[in-house]
């Protein structure tokens, strides 16, 4: 698949440009394994690259003017390079100037270029497109004018990118599109950036994602509100424990016994994310031992918590997993992402992949009258050069 989309956007490079493209760059999608609603609350997450990609082929255009083709939105835009950032109302472009944005604050010296960029990361669907987008882009100009931009660099500043087009993203979804490796998860601290890999060998089971096809309007609002209510939990949670300076540093005990000073909706957001940050933890061991049993009971636990205590499911994504629940084959399955629509991940016992798909996409159609869609993902590299030799 991945093929494909490489041969077609050389091609379409060579055909708007009439020459080779110089370099050519594949930057992935992301998962989460656990760890959700928790890269902005100093917690640590448990990302993947995975095999979904979006391709670039660049090549200098030797004067300060760069054209950037969207191959799959068949629209295209100019920049001047030498020119200040504005953000214009065509979304897509703003994530490529708000890259070009970063590097002239930090006082990187590069040229105007031709860039064209197609996706098979579906849109929308809590995959990181977007992250994608931006490490590519950037890793790409970096190669092209031999920038020396290190990797975790690129991964902050796509996020700094993010934030300029109004997204106040965490760094999970950059650092895992840039630094993720075949077969393995990445357990990234989101206070200190540290970082280790684990292995993420399924073996019997395979990674399965459920589209629930909706995307509620809260998603925007109710992340921002999200953040809001850690910010004052945490702030009362320090005032009365001086030792404390993130949720990392709580247990339950913390919480419980500050429940008579928060607010209802407060004290269940902080439940949610010292539980979530000690999951993330069990499903390492879990992880390290090959215990995908537990690993999927934890997703599960995980799913209850965002659905009841950090209020970010939805009926079609509580259905999913509900249904999926009590299936046998299925040892895992939890919302993934935002909230609120988007996706599920799930562990699915090889050999039962077809008969669910096919159960819960009737029951799916029959229940909201939504086509489901269904993505096999698999654990691949970070964003890298693709050398055509």
């Amino acid at each position: 698949m991945n093929d494909l989309l490489i041969k077609n956007t050389i091609a379409f490079f060579e055909k708007s440009f009439g020459a080779e493209p110089q370099k050519v760059v594949l930057s992935p999608g992301r998962i989460n394994i656990i760890g959700e609603h928790i890269d902005y609350n100093d917690g640590y997450v448990l990302p993947a690259a995975i095999d979904k990609i979006i391709c670039f082929a660049f090549e200098k255009s030797d004067s300060s003017i760069s054209k950037i083709i969207a191959i799959d939105l068949d629209d295209s835009f100019e920049i001047d390079v030498s020119d200040s950032m504005e953000l214009t109302d065509n979304v897509w472009t703003n994530y490529i100037r708000g890259v070009v944005n970063q590097l002239k604050i930090k006082g990187f010296k590069f040229d105007g270029f031709n860039c064209v960029f197609s996706s098979n990361i579906p849109v929308g669907s809590g995959l990181s497109s977007s992250a994608a987008l931006e490490c590519g882009f950037l890793f790409g100009i970096n190669e092209l004018f031999d920038l020396k931009i290190k990797p975790v660099d690129i991964a902050l500043m796509g996020q700094s990118a993010e934030h300029w087009v109004g997204i106040n993203c965490g760094i999970m979804d950059q650092f895992s599109s840039v630094m993720g490796l075949e077969n393995k998860v990445i357990k990234i601290d989101c206070k200190t950036l540290e970082y280790e890999y684990h292995n993420a060998d399924f073996n019997d089971y395979s990674l399965i994602l459920f589209d629930s096809n909706v995307k509620h309007s809260l998603m925007t609002s109710a992340y921002n509100e999200r953040r809001q209510q850690c910010e004052e939990g945490i702030a009362i949670i320090k005032s009365n424990f001086p030792e404390i300076t993130s949720f990392r540093d709580c247990n339950e005990q913390h919480v419980l016994g500050l429940q008579h000073v928060m607010s209802a909706n407060v004290f269940k957001r902080c439940l949610f994310v010292v539980k979530e940050i000690n999951r993330v933890k069990l499903a390492c061991e879990a992880l390290d031992n090959g215990d995908i049993e537990t690993l999927g009971r934890l997703m599960y636990e995980t799913h209850q918590g965002l659905s009841v205590d950090y209020e970010v499911s939805c009926a079609e994504l509580d259905m999913i997993v509900d249904t999926l629940k009590k299936e046998e084959a299925v040892v895992g399955s939890r919302l993934m992402g935002g909230g609120f629509g988007g996706c599920t991940i799930n562990l699915i016992k090889k050999g039962h992949e077809e008969r669910i798909k096919q159960q819960l996409s009737a029951l799916y159609l029959d229940t909201f009258g939504i086509e489901l869609k269904i993505y096999d993902v698999k654990i691949g590299n970070g964003t890298s050069l693709y050398n055509n030799n």
